[in-house]
């Protein structure tokens, strides 16, 4: 199968390698001409592709839209005042290649910050447009949509929880923090290699037309995990305050996607999951 992968850095690259490896034919992109050779050593065909926000040099990256698949890993540019027109402009010029090329299934890489601030469980379902908890989630949306709508590919939406794995733990962010807000919102996380594993078996058995959530099975409390991976990190534990809670908690139901995929999840324990 020929793959391209828009967007090569923490996730899209490992996925790369992985696809590579299971003798797909690979292409992927970066925006920095340093991590070309890199990927060359990879046996993956690197291409120098850039949204700001419109594609730079279209006619110097043509070949990468040569696939069948495109998986597109650009999230929303955090810092910017117009970050959801932006990203929404970047989208739309990802779609209108792709649908002028042999792409016949695209899978965006989306979050779970889609869905609004309100307490209970929540299923792929519970998107209210405009309603996002984050400036980022609502600019996600508008992307799902439009991506959604193209007549020329199929796409399916994989909404990530936080993610953690090789060298990123958000308990580095949070160590050492003092008196922090929500000490009982429960936490909904993925690792990396059960990403990469969802995106490999969505793409090999052409799940198309579908809407995922992917977070672990486990849901402990921030007081609970951060505390406790921080100390297996060998970092200061951040202190919580219980004055400071909203209480509008939600679940991100993964039960979906273990019912489409029959998919276990490697880290479903969240508490148990080591090494880190």
């Amino acid at each position: 199968m020929n793959i391209s992968i828009l967007g090569c850095g923490w996730l899209g690259f490992p996925l790369a390698v992985q696809l590579t490896h299971h003798k797909h034919q690979v292409k992927g992109s970066t925006t920095t001409p340093d991590k070309m050779k890199r990927l060359r050593q990879e046996k993956i065909l690197p291409y120098l592709l850039k949204l700001t926000p419109e594609l730079e040099n279209p006619h110097e990256v043509q070949s990468f839209w040569d696939s069948d698949t495109l998986v597109l890993n650009v999230p929303p540019g955090r810092g910017r005042d117009n970050m959801v027109d932006y990203h929404l402009r970047q989208i739309q010029s990802v779609a209108s290649y792709a649908a002028q090329s042999s792409i016949n299934f695209v899978l965006f890489v989306s979050s779970t910050s889609v869905y609004p601030k309100f307490p209970g469980v929540v299923t792929e379902k519970d998107v209210v447009p405009g309603k996002a908890a984050r400036s980022s989630g609502n600019a996600l949306i508008q992307a799902e949509q439009l991506l959604q709508e193209q007549e020329n590919f199929a796409t399916t939406i994989l909404r990530l929880g936080g993610l953690y794995g090789g060298d990123r733990h958000p308990a580095r962010y949070l160590a050492g923090r003092k008196n922090l807000g929500d000490p009982a919102a429960p936490v909904n996380l993925i690792h990396r290699d059960d990403c990469l594993q969802i995106i490999q078996q969505i793409i090999e058995e052409n799940i198309t037309g579908e809407v995922f959530n992917a977070v672990a099975d486990s849901h402990p409390a921030r007081r609970q995990y951060y505390t406790r991976t921080a100390k297996a990190l060998g970092l200061e534990p951040p202190t919580f305050s219980d004055e400071n809670e909203d209480k509008n908690y939600k679940i991100v139901s993964n039960q979906k996607l273990r019912q489409r995929l029959s998919y276990s999840f490697s880290h479903a324990d969240l508490m148990a999951s080591w090494p880190l």
